[in-house]
């Protein structure tokens, strides 16, 4: 059973791994040597799937200053239609819809195999910028050109702590097709645990099943990384804080919140009956955080039960 027949039948515990495409600034042969190693890497850790990034300019969403420059990658499409050809296990390619008009993106979808490509869409960054194609549009194009194409959505647990409607967000992207969700980087454990609570009795009270929720591990290993993040807007606690910025080693003291706040997941979507996965991510060109990732990643896939 692939990838979409494990989200239909919200049983197994997927695990997945997420990486960007390289820098747009990069040559084809250059791209060619990230994707092979990055395939070696996979290899090893046999995923349920990989996820392809599409990065986007979120500047007009934060206005402070970003600590680290916005640098264009190569689209996750095309460096997986041209580099990574060999690459057998399912992607989830991500689409930014914003970027895209209606007819580049009606003309991806058509090209397509449902048994080898799943798709998230990502709206705006910000309500303040006018996309070329919004969120919704890209899902009545979805539904009317490839309903059968797995389609997924964003889920954030920080914006459930501000607002407290995040599950409802998800409800409605379910109705509008979606069937699974990605969820930014946790490092709150309690907003994504508040999350699922609330987005299981919501299930209940319609009537309706869960679909499955890929939560997002990452290792951080400077505190820069740490910075950025905030300007992302991912709500790191401030004990966590204190502990990254005060360890004699960042990467590892990360890398051991990241796999006590997963495992601590794990056990409360088991309780909650709530179908979910494991998607680590690897976003960082800091070979050691690259293998923290990976050794993260390994280390999460024996706590799952992955039988179909």
């Amino acid at each position: 059973m692939g990838l979409t027949g494990r989200i239909t039948a919200r049983g197994s515990e997927l695990l997945l791994f997420a990486m960007t495409p390289p820098r747009l600034t990069v040559t084809s042969e250059q791209a060619q040597t990230i994707a092979d190693v990055a395939r070696d890497r996979l290899t090893r850790l046999c995923p349920d799937g990989l996820i392809l990034y599409d990065i986007d300019d979120e500047s007009d969403r934060n206005p402070k200053e970003r600590p680290f420059p916005f640098l264009p990658t190569l689209d996750p499409a095309d460096f997986r239609e041209r580099h990574l050809t060999d690459w057998d296990t399912p992607v989830v390619v991500y689409r930014a819809v914003g970027k895209y008009s209606e007819d580049g993106l009606r003309e991806w979808l058509d090209s397509q195999n449902a048994d080898h490509t799943l798709t998230v869409f990502v709206g705006a960054a910000s309500r303040h910028k006018q996309p070329t194609t919004s969120l919704v549009r890209a899902q009545e194009l979805w539904a009317a050109n490839r309903p059968d194409l797995p389609l997924g959505g964003v889920a954030i647990p920080e914006r459930h702590t501000h607002r407290g409607e995040e599950h409802l967000r998800l409800l409605a992207k379910q109705e509008a097709g979606c069937s699974f969700f990605v969820t930014q980087v946790v490092y709150d454990v309690n907003a994504a645990k508040n999350l699922v609570s609330d987005y299981r009795y919501e299930c209940d009270a319609r009537g309706i099943e869960p679909v499955p929720i890929l939560f997002t591990f990452s290792v951080c290993g400077s505190l820069k990384t740490l910075e950025f993040l905030a300007w992302l807007g991912v709500d790191v606690p401030r004990w966590i804080q204190n502990d990254l910025r005060h360890a004699d080693d960042t990467l590892t003291a990360s890398f051991e919140h990241s796999l006590g706040a997963a495992r601590e997941l794990i056990r409360y979507c088991r309780r909650m009956a709530v179908p979910f996965g494991i998607n680590v991510e690897s976003v960082s060109i800091r070979r050691a955080e690259i293998e923290a990732s990976v050794q993260l990643a390994e280390t999460l896939a024996g706590e799952l039960n992955r039988s179909e």
